[in-house]
């Protein structure tokens, strides 16, 4: 209905998301034993996550609109301590390489494509 699916794979490790469980990244990493390799899911609504403490106890899915009230508040606690915003706008741009090197590689038929620097 609404799987918004990105998997994201590298030498190092895999992320994967799913817009219909945006509460979930499942993360591989590739440099542990590989007895031990597999996706494990992690779940933003645990105690543990930077955000949780803000909303309802822990289990209680949090939906999209709360991405911009974490944005928000990031934004202003960083003026209000006069440091620069994070992710700036060159952390931005990093991100726009990366897709471009996704659409890059979709075309040419999935190919490896090495991400511009900066």
């Amino acid at each position: 209905k609404n799987a918004l699916r990105i998997e994201v794979n590298g030498s190092l490790g895999s992320l994967s998301f799913d817009f219909e469980a945006m509460n979930e990244l499942w993360f591989h990493d590739h440099t542990i034993d590989s007895a031990e390799q597999g996706f494990r899911r992690i779940l933003v609504t645990e105690p543990d996550h930077p955000y949780a403490g803000a909303w309802w106890p822990p289990g209680h899915g949090l939906g999209y609109e709360h991405t911009f009230v974490h944005e928000t508040k990031d934004f202003l606690e960083a003026i209000a301590a006069g440091t620069d915003p994070a992710p700036s706008f060159e952390d931005g741009l990093r991100v726009q390489r990366v897709l471009a090197a996704v659409e890059q590689s979709a075309a040419e038929g999935s190919r490896f494509t090495t991400v511009e620097d900066s």
